[in-house]
């Protein structure tokens, strides 16, 4: 088993004042409501998108992480990563509707809400994936067969899940259907962000040891690329279109951005340039114009406009505030 050394010994403090980069009411933003996991105070954020303003903030397990919507975009689902609960959020009333408790499964972290109303997300705390029937409440687990399973992507058609497991250097490649472990792939030194691309045939997965992003083809196993990218790859997001790849930089404050048919480097893109802003989450608006980015360590959302590269705007969120998730739902008050 790998020694993973926790993230807040990697880092330097941030050391000054977040820069105050006035909201800019212009910008390529689709989407009405920002929801945002603020792992430090055991919190969601539900954030107004045109405005700026913060129109809830809601207590949820401790140190939310990631956050999924439902297939109707009224409720979203948050991991409790220091226990064993997930959280889901009534997005119209702003409150938390249910707590589902997935013992004896513990640290939920990765999450996906599939279309047919299952939740699936990774238990790091057991190697184990967790899978809950949102339909009849039901909550079975499979083993993922490695350590320190983290984060989760999902097949397009719902068959497969790929677990990313950060103490064993491997992917898992799970059957959905049948729970039964399929294949492992080796990925590097600590994978841990990964995505899959919108036809299902290349999953692409950061080590972020080694700045290095692999991409595996997913009918064979095979890893057909292997490309440098910033310091500490820590989440990895594809465009809507699967034109683009982008891995989130923690250490270098930026973002790399993959042309997927080339599988190359077409630039690069700085957010805060600064390892003390705990660059983290990644998430792409709907239509792909824009990508919004978890500037961890300055309790705030950056707005990046994928055409031109700039950050047009900054949302104001929770302490250590991660987990990203957009819906168009808004609450009633």
């Amino acid at each position: 088993m790998k020694l993973l050394v926790p993230l807040f010994l990697l880092l330097v403090s941030c050391g000054t004042a977040a820069d105050s980069t006035p909201f800019d009411a212009d910008g390529p933003v689709s989407g009405n409501i920002l929801l945002t996991g603020n792992k430090g105070e055991d919190t969601v954020s539900l954030i107004d998108m045109d405005s700026g303003a913060e129109l809830a903030r809601l207590q949820t397990g401790n140190q939310p992480h990631e956050i999924a919507i439902s297939p109707d975009g009224q409720r979203a689902a948050v991991v409790a990563y220091g226990g064993t609960t997930i959280d889901i959020i009534d997005i119209a009333a702003a409150t938390i509707s249910q707590t589902i408790d997935i013992t004896p499964n513990s640290r939920p972290h990765g999450l996906v809400w599939l279309a047919d109303n299952r939740l699936v997300a990774t238990t790091e705390g057991s190697d184990t994936l967790t899978i809950v029937d949102m339909t009849d409440g039901s909550v079975s687990a499979m083993p993922t067969g490695g350590e320190g399973s983290h984060m989760v992507a999902v097949s397009p058609d719902a068959s497969r899940a790929y677990v990313a497991n950060m103490g064993s250097g491997t992917v898992s490649v799970l059957d959905l259907a049948t729970g039964a472990l399929i294949a492992t792939w080796e990925a590097g030194e600590v994978p841990e962000g990964l995505a899959v691309s919108p036809d299902g045939a290349t999953l692409w997965v950061a080590d972020r040891a080694n700045a290095t992003l692999f991409a595996f083809d997913t009918a064979s196993g095979e890893r057909v690329a292997e490309i440098a990218v910033g310091q500490f790859p820590i989440r990895v997001a594809i465009s809507p279109d699967g034109a683009t790849v982008v891995a989130s930089n923690l250490m270098s404050g930026n973002l790399s951005l993959i042309d997927t048919a080339s599988r190359t480097l077409a630039r690069t893109i700085s957010v805060s340039g600064s390892a003390g802003t705990r660059q983290v989450t990644i998430l792409f608006s709907e239509d792909g114009r824009t990508l919004y980015v978890a500037e961890t360590g300055r309790n705030r959302i950056a707005a990046v406009d994928m055409e031109s590269g700039e950050v047009f705007r900054h949302y104001d969120a929770g302490e250590d505030s991660d987990g990203l998730a957009v819906t168009t739902i808004a609450p009633a008050n």
